[in-house]
This record gives structure tokens, C-alpha cells and sequence, in this order.
């Protein structure tokens, strides 16, 4: 099993398309809540760049802060989905 990283927030809708997506396909993944405030969004500023979110790292497959939701969901269907 990978090693998935998801850097969301409470409430956001963008996380909870990939959360879907991460279910969909029955993937384990470990949860990293990011604060409200920008600012103070560090951590995922260090693993991607920016402080948007979701952010995913997969660390198996050498993506170490992979960013916007419907990229996210195109990957996970294509390394784990049918396609794979």
C-alpha cells in the first residue's frame, strides 16, 4: 500500500472531491489538516509551494506535492483507478 499524504481543510470542497476519490478507490491515506489562515499554512507551503488546498504527496510514486483537485483525482484514477 502507498504511502498517501492529503493536506486539506475542514469543509473545503475541492478536499472532499479527492476524499471521494481516495474512497472511490479504497486507498488508505494519512489526513493533515491545514489552519484556516493562510499564513499560517506552512507545512504545506514546504511540500508544494503554495498554500492552497488539497494537496497530495505520494511519495511512491515521487509525487511529493501534487496540487488542484481534478489533477489530483486524474492521477489517483490513472496509477490506482481501472486504468491502472
Amino acid at each position: 500500500m502507498s504511502e498517501l499524504i492529503l493536506y486539506e481543510l475542514q469543509g473545503c470542497p475541492y478536499c472532499a472531491k479527492v476524499k471521494d476519490k481516495l474512497a472511490e478507490l479504497d486507498l488508505e491515506y494519512e489526513s493533515q489538516m491545514v489552519p484556516s489562515a493562510h499564513a499560517e499554512r506552512t507545512e504545506v507551503e514546504e511540500v508544494s509551494g503554495q498554500t492552497g488546498v488539497p494537496v497530495l504527496v505520494d511519495e511512491e510514486h515521487g509525487i511529493e506535492g501534487m496540487a488542484e483537485s481534478d489533477d489530483i483525482v486524474d492521477y489517483l484514477e490513472e496509477t490506482y483507478g481501472s486504468a491502472a
